[in-house]
């Protein structure tokens, strides 16, 4: 089962995903349907624009995507299954032809917005959250880095804003998007309906005047204010050289939201943060193609550290997924177990390709 719908209506192409059960997660059929969707409406003189949203058991909206099915990753990864090597390619490809979509591109992020979720949105021309939007990045909860672009989205945000979002997987709530310029409006969730509808109301001109018209009553909400943690010293700890200096920091601080910040982190794969930390910095300086093919390459040396001599199983992220989803212990056992014990040569393999630039499987994207 595919588990995405969509149609064409007076040129408006609509897609919603439809796996409400697993919070819209990404699966295989999923990445390899809305890829085949978004390529064959590229040069279809019928659709002038895309609009993507999500749907729980009641029906539209609601939730947006959890991210990637990690229960496949788990599953797949355990069994040296290469379709988990398919899927993040195909994935990348996918955020590749979403950022630089040549039609208008607007995503409704309502409800849960983490993950795989985020590259659905991230390239969008437009991109609205709600009073209901969840929106994160906490892979490193799972001994994995933020990814699907993330090094570009991440690392843009204000500040080291980028670099605490990917650290600590900080959950964005609401408006709370906007201030770190991860969404461009916030709207009412009570009138998502009538702003999806808008976009396919010839009654309302062509594409260019709709989106004029939604743009016209998304202005209308209040200002959003700064959400209480972006009032923190973000700036003075996460752009420090190292984690080991950030956490250092944090500890120097004491109580509140330094003591918060280092609890957090101190649950965080060790190894991961390291990892995660240089790829944000890296990202900064990056073009969106170069991103993705160094993300490729991390999450390769994720499932297969063989560096570390440790795959399937035994590997890192496999380990994550199975303390969150699989036994639900929430009692990883990293390794190594601390920040301390993380050396330079543990982490600069993970930014060695395994492919040489013609080898690679993302050789041929181009901006």
């Amino acid at each position: 089962m595919i588990n995405i719908i969509s149609t064409v209506t007076d040129g408006l192409g609509s897609i919603t995903l439809d796996r409400p059960e697993a919070l819209n997660a990404l699966s295989p059929e999923m990445i390899e349907g809305l890829t085949e969707v978004l390529e064959k409406w590229r040069s279809d003189p019928s659709v002038d624009a895309v609009a993507i949203r999500g749907s729980n058991k009641k029906g539209p909206f609601g939730a947006f995507c959890a991210g990637g099915d990690i229960r496949f990753f788990h599953r797949a990864s355990c069994a040296g299954d290469t379709a988990l090597d398919d899927f993040f390619t195909a994935e990348y490809r996918l955020n590749h032809i979403i950022c630089t979509y040549p039609k208008p591109y607007i995503a409704f992020m309502d409800g849960i917005v983490m993950g795989g979720g985020m590259g659905l949105s991230q390239g969008a021309s437009l991109r609205i959250v709600t009073e209901r939007t969840k929106m994160a990045m906490p892979e490193t909860n799972i001994g994995l880095f933020p990814d699907v672009g993330a090094g570009i989205f991440l690392s843009r945000c204000p500040g080291a804003s980028g670099e605490y979002l990917a650290l600590t997987g900080q959950l964005l709530i609401g408006g709370d998007a906007l201030a770190v310029g991860l969404a461009d409006h916030i709207a009412n969730s009570e009138d998502l309906d009538d702003h999806w509808r808008c976009l396919a109301d010839p009654a309302l001109g062509d594409i260019p005047q709709r989106l004029e018209y939604l743009q016209k009553q998304l202005t209308k909400r209040a200002t959003i204010t700064e959400p209480v943690w972006l009032q923190q010293p973000i700036d003075a700890v996460f752009a420090l050289d190292s984690v080991t200096d950030i956490t250092d920091r944090l500890a120097e601080m004491g109580a509140g939201w330094p003591a918060e910040t280092l609890e957090i982190l101190r649950q965080r794969s060790p190894l991961m943060l390291h990892v995660t930390l240089e790829q944000i910095r890296r990202g900064r300086h990056m073009n969106l193609e170069d991103d993705l093919r160094m993300e490729r390459d991390l999450v390769q040396h994720c499932f297969y550290t063989r560096h570390l001599a440790r795959s399937g199983i035994s590997s890192e992220t496999v380990e994550g997924i199975r303390a969150l989803a699989i036994d639900k212990d929430h009692s990883p056992t990293w390794n190594p177990p601390t920040i301390a014990q993380v050396t330079p040569q543990m982490v600069a393999p993970f930014f060695n390709s395994p492919w040489s630039p013609a080898e690679h499987p993302l050789a041929d994207l181009r901006a």
